[in-house]
């Protein structure tokens, strides 16, 4: 028994396209196939819709992605009330790095994306203002938050690559037997180099940022 072709007309209409909801359909492809799959021609498959519909409202992938990121950003707790302004600051960047290690590729993306979103503008607003409350003068905030922004990136993007346990192991071996008559300074310091946790350095590498932004005059 042949089933009759079904009218247009009778299925039901699709829901209008609006940027909010390409971006959401676009965080939902990442969260489950990863940010190699949030691209225009999945996107369109997801929205049963054709690629070139999406350009009205993204004008390419980059822009997309950038989108994403400013939609994640939206999961980052504001700064706690409580607390010293280096320890409210340093709170806010580890909550925004630990979100980018949930998506490393995002974060590599993320080192050459420029997210102009609403939730982006309140990070670098809440960065420039416990700054400011620091005492840091505002062109040295302003540098500031963009040095504080790239590292912590760069810190989530290196989880970007996979499993780089065997590159680890091979830089250990090599730091450990380095010798002492042709590299003398790695031979001292070679616990040193290998030594605390990923917390622990992030943390160091945040107060040793705060600390040179707010005593190193911004050059005119």
């Amino acid at each position: 028994m042949s089933t009759a072709p079904r009218s247009r007309r009778a299925r039901p209409a699709k829901p209008a396209l609006t940027r909010e909801g390409i971006v959401t359909a676009a965080v939902a492809i990442l969260r489950a196939e990863g940010l190699r799959k949030v691209t225009m021609r999945r996107l369109a498959q997801e929205l049963d819709t054709g690629p070139a519909s999406l350009y009205v409202y993204v004008r390419n992938t980059d822009e997309l992605h950038a989108a994403v990121l400013d939609e994640l950003l939206g999961t980052v707790a504001p700064a706690p009330a409580e607390g010293d302004w280096r320890e409210r600051l340093e709170k806010v960047l580890t909550a925004y790095t630990a979100m980018l290690l949930q998506h490393p590729s995002l974060a590599r993306s993320a080192l050459t994306a420029w997210p102009s979103g609403p939730n982006y503008l309140r990070l670098i607003e809440t960065l420039l203002d416990l700054l400011r409350s620091g005492g840091v003068p505002r062109e040295q905030a302003a540098w500031g938050v963009d040095l504080l922004l790239q590292h912590a990136t760069a810190t989530a993007a290196e989880h970007a690559g996979g499993d780089s346990q065997g590159d680890r192991q091979a830089l250990t071996r090599a730091l450990r037997e380095a010798p002492a008559d042709t590299h003398p300074h790695i031979a001292a310091s070679a616990d040193a180099l290998l030594s605390g946790t990923p917390e622990a350095r992030l943390s160091w590498a945040f107060q040793a940022l705060i600390n040179g932004i707010e005593h190193t005059a911004v050059p005119h």
